[in-house]
């Protein structure tokens, strides 16, 4: 009977644990996903003109290193949602090269998109 006892109070505390970590590690997660003007938590989004248009990006950039972009011409707004230290550079040249000033996150940009060819991301 004590076997069945300890087993019942084994499985139980288990379940509550599993339950009480599961819930806070969705609670910490949904605490971090922070969209902002249509832009997820992490990503890096382009709008065009020098508004939100809407709340909707034209474009989104997810991972680090250069994104080429084409066709992007005059005044756009670039909103680097990164999380942590993470930065967005835009760059005259294809691949990264001959990045201007850093943004970090919560920072947004409005500039002439036409001598621009790239984004790059980083940590």
């Amino acid at each position: 009977m004590r076997r069945i006892v300890r087993a019942a109070a084994v499985l139980t505390f288990a379940a509550g644990a599993v339950l009480v970590t599961g819930a806070g590690s969705q609670a910490a997660e949904a605490g971090a996903r922070a969209t902002v003007h249509g832009c997820p938590s992490g990503a890096v989004c382009l709008y065009p003109g020098s508004g939100w248009n809407g709340d909707k990006p034209e474009h989104m950039y997810w991972s680090y290193g250069a994104h080429n972009l084409v066709d992007e011409t005059g005044t756009h707004r670039v909103l680097n949602n990164q999380t942590g230290g993470a930065t967005a550079a835009l760059c005259k040249g294809y691949d990264g090269v001959n990045c201007g000033d850093k943004g970090y996150p919560g920072e947004t940009i409005v500039t002439n998109m036409t001598p621009i060819n790239s984004i790059r991301l980083a940590e």
